[in-house]
């Protein structure tokens, strides 16, 4: 029989474009102007599943016109949407660390939604494990493995759902691909992805740009988990060679990458056969027809697959409004009879599977452990991602030299060390 699981309450870490929409002080100029996170937990509250909502970011004094926006965006536009919602710090303090003082207020089984600047992530997560919450991050969870084996140690010691916000999993094109290359591709050969946003995302993200992270961290940490995901028991990442371009975002002063691309050679676990992964993102893109191109071509010894996730074949054009191909697999923000119709949309199930998984265990219907199937981008199925990004990082800082992921044996997909190559 059904039962009537009780409800989650959400504390949503971070206040930027992705969960509110609101960047330097207007909507935000990309696919996302209503945001995404809050969005789907006032909707989740609607429809049962979701309780309290807090947020939380560094800068209280934008909570007043966080608010404001939120009311044109989502209370004017949805019906029957209650946007209570506490928010910490106070609208007149700036503080860091206010996702301690606002995690203090949640109980075991809540669940910490975390948007912020990578370079932030390890420390809001880890205080909200010990704090006994289940933990969604945004990609890519963490910037170091070192960091990610900790997450992970703390995930199982407080045995809560840890997880890493890839909704291109979610994308039904992906994960298509991901089925087609698993069950008659064969064994790895070659991919080629490629992940781009415009060059106005240099000032939506000027406040961490090239200081705390890069474009690599950011983008390329998409494909990277679709290859760790695809590959899974098949094939696993044992070198990274990274290559950059520069220039655009030097001129605007800002010390960080256009154009990162890594290369990397993966290893077929059956025979040790040899494949390789190329995946580039970079932020200088000109505005075009979408916000983010986005597409791979992948090989197996059996056959190919090319996706173009960025055309759907769906146009829009509307007076005083730029050329657009449009992608409501992702968000469908138009209200059907004025109410939010958005729920199919990858970028509201990634978090829905999230809060229906998080349920579920507080339910004591499943475990954690559960969750490691594919069925959720765990914290304990997601280190290869990890150690991609920081050994294309060292790469980059050592000069192009490749970086050799280090794995216990033959056999284990886990790596555990990242060491540089020599030759």
């Amino acid at each position: 029989s059904m039962t009537t699981k009780s409800k989650v309450d959400v504390l949503m870490v971070g206040t930027g474009e992705y969960t509110t929409g609101y960047v330097g002080g207007t909507a935000a100029d990309s696919d996302k102007g209503a945001g995404v996170v809050a969005l789907t937990m006032f909707d989740l509250r609607r429809r049962g599943k979701v309780d309290r909502v807090a947020m939380c970011g560094v800068n209280g004094t934008k909570f007043p016109g966080i608010r404001k926006h939120m009311k044109r965006c989502i209370e004017e536009v949805y019906k029957d949407m209650d946007l209570t919602c506490e928010t910490f710090p106070g609208d007149d303090a700036i503080d860091p660390k206010s996702y301690i003082a606002a995690s203090a207020t949640c109980k075991p089984g809540d669940v910490a939604v975390t948007f912020t600047p990578d370079d932030t992530h390890f420390d809001i997560a880890l205080e909200c494990i010990q704090k006994g919450m289940h933990v969604m991050v945004t990609k890519p969870i963490v910037q170091k493995l070192q960091h990610h084996k900790i997450l992970a140690e703390a995930a199982k010691k407080h045995n809560v759902l840890v997880g890493v916000e890839v909704h291109k999993r979610l994308d039904p094109f992906y994960a298509d691909a991901r089925d087609r290359a698993r069950s008659a591709l064969g064994n790895f050969q070659y991919m080629y992805a490629y992940m781009s946003q415009p060059k106005h995302q240099l000032d939506t993200f000027k406040a961490w740009a090239g200081k705390s992270s890069d474009i690599s961290y950011y983008l390329n940490s998409h494909h990277i988990d679709f290859s760790e995901w695809t590959l899974a028991g098949i094939a696993r990442p044992i070198r990274v060679t990274a290559t950059s371009s520069t220039g655009v975002a030097k001129a605007r002063g800002m010390d960080t990458e256009d154009s990162i691309t890594l290369t990397v050679q993966w290893q077929n676990l059956n025979d040790q056969t040899l494949g390789c992964g190329v995946y580039t993102s970079s932020w200088v893109a000109p505005k075009s027809d979408v916000h983010s191109q986005q597409r791979f071509f992948y090989m197996g010894t059996n056959g190919e697959i090319n996706v173009d996730q960025a055309h759907r074949g769906c146009t829009v054009s509307e007076d005083g409004k730029p050329f657009a191909s449009v992608n409501p697999l992702f968000m469908k923000y138009t209200p059907t009879n004025g109410y939010f119709s958005g729920q199919n949309g990858y970028g509201v199930r990634s978090f829905e599977n999230f809060i229906d998984a998080c349920q579920s265990i507080n339910a004591g219907e499943k475990t954690p452990e559960d969750f490691n199937d594919g069925s959720i981008a765990t914290v304990h199925t997601t280190f290869q991602g990890t150690a991609l990004l920081e050994a294309g990082r060292m790469s980059l800082d050592a000069d192009g030299q490749p970086m050799d992921l280090i794995y216990e044996n033959e056999k284990d997909i886990d790596p555990i060390d990242i060491r540089p190559h020599s030759f």
